[in-house]
């Protein structure tokens, strides 16, 4: 029998995936929790087998909650970690995987997908929604940001970090707030990102980062890092995206286990809030 624990701040996702899992052979849905702390307390009295974890929760979010459960007190056996979210942006995917999840599915997955999913990890495996599994294999193969901008864009990147406006951006360097929102835009464009925030924390995961050059040319970019650890953490893990397309029928990309690997957290960035 899995003993199976829903984390989920909706009481009607909770119930919805109670009835629906408990329905299942094999499953005992032995504990819920509506955020990431009360997960971490019911789960240490209630031992489940599996937890399915939502992301966003208020108070402790899914990550968080994630790693706290993996890593337990010394001499406990952990709980193995599903994602079940709506989400499936590149950096909440790393971040999950990095924490110690053990698989990401989609809530909008049908119910064989997650029964599968649930399964699989019970065992041992990894278990990624095709799409997660598709994104992951595609921004593995993304060069890394440093080659991607030019050295003025870089620049602007790296004031940015720091906290600089537009404008402050445009005195230091002796160009129009004008052309800084050019470089921006165009930085965002490369990097795939949408705000200031997002493309300081793929091009590097701290404001001292930016600043030392020389250091990241020798230790490399944080976001490189992430994903070359990821990709060890999922290297035979993950199907070609031709693989994994082929197999979208048949449920979620399961794969071997192996131990995840760890990120300094971007906490640190601050970027000011405006427009490019």
């Amino acid at each position: 029998m899995i003993r199976l624990m829903i984390v989920d701040d909706h009481p009607v996702v909770r119930a919805g995936l109670a009835g629906l899992l408990s329905d299942e052979p094999g499953f005992d849905v032995v504990a819920e929790a509506a955020d990431g702390d009360e997960a971490v307390r019911i789960a240490a009295a209630t031992r489940p087998d599996v937890v399915l974890m939502d992301l966003r929760m208020p108070r402790v979010d899914g990550v968080a909650a994630t790693a706290r459960l993996v890593g337990g007190a010394a001499g406990d056996p952990a709980p193995r970690v599903l994602i079940l979210t709506t989400y499936e942006t590149d950096d909440q995917i790393l971040a999950a995987i990095e924490a110690g999840a053990s698989g990401y599915l989609l809530k909008a997955a049908p119910r064989e997908e997650i029964v599968a999913g649930i399964r699989s990890v019970a065992a041992g495996q990894t278990a990624l929604s095709p799409q997660v599994a598709v994104r992951l294999v595609e921004r593995m193969r993304r060069p890394e940001p440093e080659a991607l901008l030019t050295p003025r864009e870089t620049a602007v990147l790296r004031l940015v970090a720091t906290g600089h406006s537009n404008k402050q951006v445009a005195v230091a360097l002796g160009i129009g707030e004008s052309t800084v929102k050019t470089h921006l835009l165009r930085v965002f464009e490369k990097l795939g990102v949408a705000d200031r925030t997002r493309a300081v924390t793929l091009a590097g995961c701290s404001r001292r980062d930016l600043l030392l050059p020389e250091r990241v040319r020798r230790q490399g970019r944080t976001s490189s890092t992430r994903l070359n650890g990821v990709s060890a953490t999922l290297r035979n893990r993950v199907n070609p995206p031709a693989a994994v397309t082929s197999r979208m029928r048949a449920g979620p990309a399961c794969v071997p286990s192996a131990s995840p690997t760890s990120c300094d957290s971007d906490a640190g960035v601050h970027s000011s809030v405006e427009n490019p």
